[in-house]
């Protein structure tokens, strides 16, 4: 009975991942760029000294219609020099502009309080939003403001992260299989997830929604927006895996960093609807449960584990061919018993302990 059980768990999620992967290549429609709305980049940077200025002049090197973007940056409070290299950097350029964050409002907090602050000086049509740690492709801004054509409520981007060793690769690739299934789910018809240092979405839009002063409180911001926008029921959600809509940001230094930002992103996928908690539980199962056949049927776990490892290569591979980075796959090893380590063990660890903390602050 346990292994039919384990069989049908594999099985759905070869299964999803083969619909994912075809609902990845999901085309969509762009605008020229004389039809290109206004738009507005919003940065949050809370203590980020040693990246902050990498984002700056990447940010500076959009290219975007003259006069119809502007960049702000949201200095959180920073205890670091943060805000000074800011100042420094945009004296003279006019499409920059520094907030300075204030206190938390109600219920807001983190960064979803920096976003807000940024939000009230915003006047795009669009918003944009990256991390400071995070660098842009020169036509980042062009490629995901040219999906909003008529109806398109939010747009989501790819991720990769800075590579050149082990630990950094497995990271990578991390990135990369989670963001390929936010795209395969919400090109599928399945808005599950979206990564806030790379998405766009209609001012009008976010406004209807009631904006993050009408949401509760989440250490996921950009999934909680997402989840808001589908469910008004009027927008059309769009994720394309173009490597023009590009953000590389910097991976975590230690493992400490790296399981902290693990168990926010997973506190937050528990939140996320019905149907997207249906998604990471077949994955979650499809990989733990071979593990545990192990002790009763070795052949067939073995078999039912090489099948899943086989459909995460190809995933993996379908979506680096497209953004040109296949050379990345020599970390998959590495990512791959990371990822059955992850899977297995944070839902465990999230039934004990559900505070988290980003950026110095413990939510």
């Amino acid at each position: 009975m346990f292994e039919i059980v384990v069989i049908t768990a594999v099985a759905f999620y070869l299964l999803q991942t083969l619909i994912y992967t075809i609902a990845s290549y999901k085309k969509f429609p762009r605008l020229p760029d004389d039809k290109l709305p206004t738009a507005s980049v919003i940065v949050a940077a809370r203590n980020e000294e040693r990246d902050i200025l990498r984002c700056l002049k990447s940010l500076d090197k959009l290219e975007y219609p003259y006069g119809k973007l502007e960049i702000i940056i949201v200095d959180d409070r920073s205890t670091d020099s943060t805000g000074e290299i800011i100042d420094s950097f945009i004296a003279d350029k006019k499409r920059f502009i520094k907030v300075h964050g204030v206190e938390p409002v109600n219920h807001l907090r983190g960064k979803t309080n920096a976003l807000v602050q940024g939000l009230l000086r915003a006047t795009g049509e669009v918003i944009l939003t990256t991390d400071a740690d995070c660098a842009v492709d020169p036509l980042w801004a062009k490629s995901l403001a040219s999906r909003f054509t008529e109806g398109v409520g939010l747009c989501g981007g790819m991720t990769s992260q800075q590579r050149g060793s082990i630990w950094n690769g497995m990271q990578h690739l991390d990135f990369i299989y989670l963001l390929g299934a936010g795209s395969g789910t919400i090109n599928a018809g399945i808005p599950l997830s979206v990564i806030g240092n790379n998405m766009a979405y209609l001012r009008k839009a976010y406004n209807e929604t009631g904006g993050y002063e009408n949401m509760p409180f989440s250490v996921t911001e950009d999934s909680q927006l997402l989840a808001a926008i589908s469910a008004l029921g009027e927008y059309k959600i769009v994720f394309p895996v173009d490597r023009n809509a590009m953000v590389e940001s910097m991976p975590e230094p230690d493992l400490t960093s790296l399981f902290r930002q693990k168990k926010r992103w997973s506190l937050g996928g528990t939140r996320v609807p019905f149907h997207g908690v249906m998604v990471l539980a077949t994955s979650v199962v499809a990989h733990a449960l071979p593990l545990v056949l192990l002790y009763f049927n070795p052949l067939m776990a073995g078999l039912l584990l090489a099948a899943v490892v086989l459909f995460d290569l190809f995933f993996l591979l379908s979506i680096l061919i497209r953004l040109g980075m296949t050379s990345t796959i020599k970390y998959f090893p590495f990512f791959e018993i990371y990822y059955f380590l992850y899977v297995t063990l944070m839902p465990v660890i999230l039934l004990f302990s559900r505070s988290v903390e980003w950026k110095g602050r413990k939510f």
